[in-house]
């Protein structure tokens, strides 16, 4: 919450110095951008010194203004450089709209997309599972007769009557003048 709140400071104060100072591009430069950006100020280099708009938690400061200039904010703007005491809470709200579209509160709060999420891996399980016994029954044969518990146990009695592995083996295990496993 504190870092919230630190964050969102920073951004105001940061949006109160870069009202004062725009960046300057050169012609070639705005050309490249401006078509893109409207009526908009690039205020800052950026994220990877692209002139962009994105609110980003890790990068509180945009390199374009939200808003497009306006009459109506232009003279704010020109308002802003005096007292901020003379502004209004409509105005201060307006300046950040103007820059910002989101507050860290609006663009961080929990959006409910993790429910989409669930529910589509929890089909693609579904799916999956019913893909699998429809295979099993209808294309896989029939398990052999050697994977029931009477044969292998039969197969254990004649490896022991064979003496299969007698040193270090199944047969090791028995003993035969007991008959019956080793203890």
């Amino acid at each position: 919450m504190a870092g919230r709140q630190l964050l969102s400071t920073s951004r105001v104060v940061v949006s109160k110095r870069l009202a004062h100072s725009e960046v300057t591009l050169s012609q070639t430069l705005k050309d490249q951008y401006y078509p893109k950006l409207g009526n908009r100020d690039i205020v800052a280099y950026g994220f990877n010194s692209i002139p962009t708009y994105a609110d980003r938690a890790e990068f509180p400061c945009p390199a374009v203004r939200y808003g497009e200039n306006t009459k109506e904010i232009l003279a704010l703007r020109v308002k802003e450089q005096g007292d901020w005491k003379n502004l209004s809470l409509a105005d201060k709200k307006a300046l950040y709209r103007a820059s910002f579209r989101q507050t860290y509160a609006e663009f961080e709060a929990p959006t409910g997309e993790w429910k989409s999420i669930v529910g589509q891996i929890l089909i693609a399980f579904s799916v999956t599972g019913l893909a699998f016994t429809l295979i099993k029954h209808y294309v896989l044969p029939p398990l052999p007769h050697t994977i029931t518990q009477e044969w292998q146990e039969k197969q254990l009695e004649k490896m022991i009557r064979q003496r299969q592995g007698a040193v270090e083996g199944i047969a090791s295990h028995w003993d035969y003048e007991k008959n019956d496993w080793k203890k």
